[in-house]
């Protein structure tokens, strides 16, 4: 018995002493979080049914990840058709990535599509997808740019 309330004890001690460790990364983790950019809707070209709309924030481009966030909607009527998007990003040290494709069939839908590394620009592409081809239509690209960023008014 005594046994095991000295070893509740010890780590009962543990556990409070690291608490607030762990409470002040936190608190320096949060604060370091740089707000996001909003960039604003991306939208496919319109088609006969409809179309795709991606409404786009972006983190700084001082990133060590890159990541592409927001909404992704679907503005098709037809039932074959969804919306889809993806991001390429252009790499500092050179080469360019694409991120996994997000598609969704829902009226709208989170995405988030993150880079390897720090980037210096990003091309998010929104299209209509064409669920029993397995084909896009409609694509619209938007290049963004940290100078293009830097221009924005505050």
């Amino acid at each position: 018995m005594r046994k095991n309330l000295v070893i509740g004890g010890l780590l009962a001690f543990v556990i409070a002493g690291s608490l607030p460790a762990a409470s002040a990364h936190a608190a320096t983790t949060s604060r370091a979080a740089a707000p996001l950019i909003h960039w604003g809707p991306v939208q496919s070209r319109s088609g006969h049914h409809g179309y795709a709309k991606a409404d786009v924030w972006i983190t700084r481009f001082t990133a060590e990840t890159f990541v592409v966030s927001g909404t992704l909607y679907d503005r098709d009527t037809h039932g074959g058709h969804c919306a889809y998007v993806r991001a390429r990003f252009h790499y500092v040290g050179g080469g360019t990535g694409w991120a996994l494709p997000k598609t969704t069939c829902a009226s709208k839908e989170p995405i988030r599509l993150s880079s390897d590394g720090q980037i210096k620009r990003v091309d998010v592409k929104v299209c209509v997808y064409d669920r029993p081809r397995r084909t896009t239509l409609n694509c619209y690209a938007d290049a963004i740019t940290p100078a293009i960023i830097a221009n924005w008014p505050q």
